[in-house]
């Protein structure tokens, strides 16, 4: 009788406390700039924000709700129903059908970023900040920071920029890195619930360590891996993983490098260094695996490729087929450029078929990089939609996590010193002291919000044909997250099965992300989402 009573109390005080979320949160300042759905504003005493995302007992669900009309993350709740609902399509959870563990999402602190975010008063600082890592934001956990500069910068320059300097005995961080991006990153964190996985990316070995003698343009490093460039390009990696460490940053991972296959490109405009499979795999076997393993940060991930998806499971094979490089490598890097030109399961899944020990997370993505569909667009639900349909696209294909590029950029999209322009979720117009939350970025939301470490994907089966498209978890406190993503101009409505507690009804308004969450059983309710 204790017991019971010690739960229904429990359980009320939850309830209690869920039911106070839309007094938690404040609402979207909506603008619209003339495309098909709107921004919300920011300033340094205001922004709308989500709450500590709290979740209703069992018995009971809670949706929230993007739409192209103008919606932000809207919630409700009800109760879950024993009998079905009478909905046309019936989407039914399998929990027993198991796939990948969730790492995490974030975005990059390029040199862009870090300006933009600077530009803007303390306050409105804050405010950007809070939306991406803070309890009330979003949930980022991931920060991928480029080493050294790259096209989101405004000069060229490494950190090791003196010629012929082998033992790097002139090896200094830039002042990018130590007024600029290393603060926000600790500010950052000191906001985070949690330790933020950082994630090291190079665009560009010294040039004097290159074949072209130039950051940019078609050029690898001279020599063979083993040999004195090659060696000292892989303690390169080393004195920045000791450089940050300095300021208590340290890096859950870096990648074998930006993009190679750019760096192969005659005439390439930007930061590159190429590499073949066949050379990252010497590389990471001779240099960079046995470079980590003996420093101070053997537990520092390597992830390979960090390149498009149409290069897999190809460039995987030629890499993790060699056990020598295999046995450093942790993971698969992929970038979401040119998704639409090859699927999801000849790639990701192939590769993951292959190779199941070895996670895929995603670690560069962006709207606006198309050459007819270029720049910021202030309140564009299509991109919001494209973020979406890839995110759900690449978790249902054992995908561990999602990396957007800049956290902020200015209105033409920059800077950028080659005047590559693109989008990001955060646009900053530093002359008014505020900052746009784009569509993109409530699209991120649905999944970085509620998908925390260690969520694990289940199967769902659906009743019929269906242009829904949806990715289901359950996380480690229990709660299973539904998204949900209908790209259609018409509502769909549902209902979903879990077998566990109930049917829960509900609908996609059309041109809608939705997420639908609920506890499947009490087992793990007390337990964090950590």
């Amino acid at each position: 009788m204790f017991l019971s009573l010690l739960y229904a109390f429990l359980v009320a005080a939850i309830f209690h406390k869920t039911t106070t979320t839309t007094t938690e949160r404040s609402k979207c300042a909506a603008r619209s700039f003339g495309h098909d759905s709107v921004v919300c504003e920011c300033n340094s005493t205001y922004c709308d924000t989500l709450g500590t995302g709290s979740l209703p007992p069992l018995g009971h669900y809670i949706s929230y709700l993007s739409t192209m009309a103008g919606s932000r993350l809207e919630d409700a709740q009800g109760p879950v129903r024993p009998n079905r609902t009478g909905a046309g399509l019936r989407l039914t959870l399998l929990p027993n059908k198991k796939y990948q563990k969730m790492r995490g999402f974030g975005g990059a602190m390029t040199d862009a970023a870090a300006l933009n975010i600077l530009s803007l008063s303390a306050g409105a600082q804050d405010q950007l900040l809070k939306q991406y890592f803070s309890k009330e934001g979003i949930g980022y956990t991931v920060v991928r920071v480029p080493m050294a500069s790259c096209d989101f910068s405004t000069r060229l320059y490494t950190y090791a920029d003196t010629q012929d300097d082998y033992n790097l005995h002139n090896f200094t961080l830039a002042p990018e890195d130590v007024h600029m991006k290393i603060p926000l990153l600790q500010r950052a964190q000191a906001m985070a619930p949690q330790p933020l996985s950082l994630l090291g990316s190079a665009w560009s070995a010294p040039a004097w360590m290159k074949t072209n003698g130039a950051l940019i343009g078609k050029g690898s490093l001279k020599g063979k891996p083993g040999g004195k460039e090659h060696k000292s390009w892989a303690q390169y990696y080393i004195r920045f993983l000791e450089e940050y460490a300095k300021y208590n940053l340290t890096f859950w991972a870096v990648t074998t490098g930006n993009e190679p296959t750019a760096g192969q490109i005659t005439n390439y405009s930007f930061q590159a260094l190429g590499f073949t499979p066949e050379e990252q795999k010497d590389w990471v076997a001779l240099d960079l695996g046995p470079a980590l393993h003996a420093s101070a940060f053997p537990h520092t991930h390597i992830l390979l490729l960090d390149d498009n998806r149409l290069l897999l499971p190809y460039w995987a094979k030629v890499v993790l087929s060699d056990i020598h490089a295999g046995r450093y490598i942790h993971g698969v890097a992929v970038h979401w450029y040119m998704d639409g030109l090859i699927p999801a399961g000849p790639t990701l899944g192939s590769t993951h078929q292959l190779y199941p020990e070895y996670y895929l997370f995603g670690t560069e993505a962006c709207a606006g990089w198309k050459p007819l569909d270029r720049g910021v667009k202030l309140g564009s639900w299509q991109r919001a939609e494209q973020y979406a349909h890839d995110i759900i696209e690449d978790l249902n294909h054992y995908m561990t996590g999602w990396t957007d590029w800049n956290l902020a950029l200015d209105l033409t999209g920059g800077p950028n010193w080659v005047k590559n322009f693109v989008d990001s979720p955060v646009i900053v117009d530093a002359k008014r002291d505020v900052f746009y939350k784009q569509p993109t970025f409530y699209a991120l939301a649905h999944f970085s919000k509620f998908l925390c470490e260690g969520s694990q994907r289940v199967g769902m089966s659906t009743s019929g044909e269906t242009n829904l498209k949806f990715s289901a978890f359950i996380r480690p406190d229990g709660v299973v997250v539904l998204i949900i993503l209908n790209r259609s101009s018409s509502a769909i409505q549902f209902e979903v099965w879990d077998q566990m507690v109930g049917y829960i009804p509900s609908t996609a308004p059309p041109h809608s992300v939705l997420t639908l969450a609920w506890y499947t059983s009490g087992l793990n309710m007390y337990r964090n989402c950590i």
